[in-house]
Formats: C-alpha cells, structure tokens, sequence
C-alpha cells in the first residue's frame, strides 16, 4: 500500500464516519440499560470474624485480619471491595458501580480505597504511614509504599509516608 493510498483511507470524512459509528453504538449501547446493575449494598468487617466474605447479586467485599489489625470493605451494585490488616494496620475500601477498591495495611498503617461507579483503586500503607486512593469511572490510583499512581481523570491518589500526591494524571513529589 501507498502513502497516497494510505492518506485517503484516513481521510478527515472517513474518521469522521468512523467517529459517528463508535457515537452511535455507544449511545445504543447505553439506552438498552447496558452498565445500570443494581445490587444490594454489602459490608464485611474484621474482626470480629478473621476472615469475612460476602456476596448479594453482582457486588462483592472481603475482610481478613491477623493480630491487632482492622479490615472493613463495602460493595454496591456491581462493586468489588477486599481489605486485608495486620499489626495494628487498618485497612478500609469500597467500591461501586463495577468498581474494584483493594486496601492493605500493617505495622499501625491507615490505608483507605474508593472506587467510584467503575474505576480501579489500590492502597496500601506500612507504618505511621497513611494512604488514600479514589478512583472515578474509567480511572486508576494506586498509593502505597514505591508511591503514588494516577491515571485518567477522575484519579487521586496520597502517600503521608512519601509526601508524593498524584491528581487527574498528574503528580508531585517532595523536593
């Protein structure tokens, strides 16, 4: 194939109609309800149980501790949550809306996980340290002990231990 072949099937009106294809079958996709599961909200906590699994429909949570820690997750509609705690550590996630929050924590460290109506969160905290990480629909943070993670726009993510923050893809360290 050509470049001059080439160049004409990118043409402008040809990406354009691609485009509108795409928009198209998208909003198709959304108005047969596609992505609109409902489920009852779920809560695991740990202790008192060592380990805690739920389940109600489509949205999960997990909780698990060893020594002295605290674990708490909560899930909704198609949400997935799991904290894990040990010494003295505590850990805290919820998810919703096909969102998956993972929170791990030990030696006295907070560590907490959002992910909101579909995003990716992961936090984990050892130490004094604290840790936080939100993430919104099509979006991922991450915050533990290497740093912090943002990706996409609806991201935000805190490490106490390294002083670094990340937002919307954008980061900052300590100087």
């Amino acid at each position: 194939m050509s470049i001059r072949s080439l160049r004409s099937v990118f043409s402008g009106r040809r990406v354009a109609q691609a485009f509108a294809a795409v928009a198209v079958g998208a909003a198709s996709f959304a108005s047969v309800g596609a992505g609109t599961a409902s489920a009852a909200p779920v809560t695991c906590v740990s202790p008192p149980s060592e380990n805690q699994i739920l389940v109600s429909d489509t949205a999960s949570c997990g909780a698990t501790t060893t020594g002295e820690g605290f674990a708490r997750a909560s899930a909704a509609d198609s949400g997935t949550a799991v904290s894990v705690a040990e010494s003295a550590g505590a850990a805290e996630s919820q998810a919703t809306g096909f969102g998956t929050a993972l929170s791990a924590a030990r030696d006295g460290g907070r560590s907490y996980a959002y992910a909101l109506g579909g995003g990716l969160s992961h936090s984990w905290a050892q130490g004094p340290a604290t840790t936080l990480s939100v993430a919104g629909w099509g979006s991922g943070a991450t915050a533990d002990t290497t740093g912090v993670t943002c990706i996409g726009a609806q991201s935000f993510a805190v490490n106490t231990a390294t002083g670094q923050w990340c937002a919307v893809g954008v980061g900052s360290t300590p100087r």
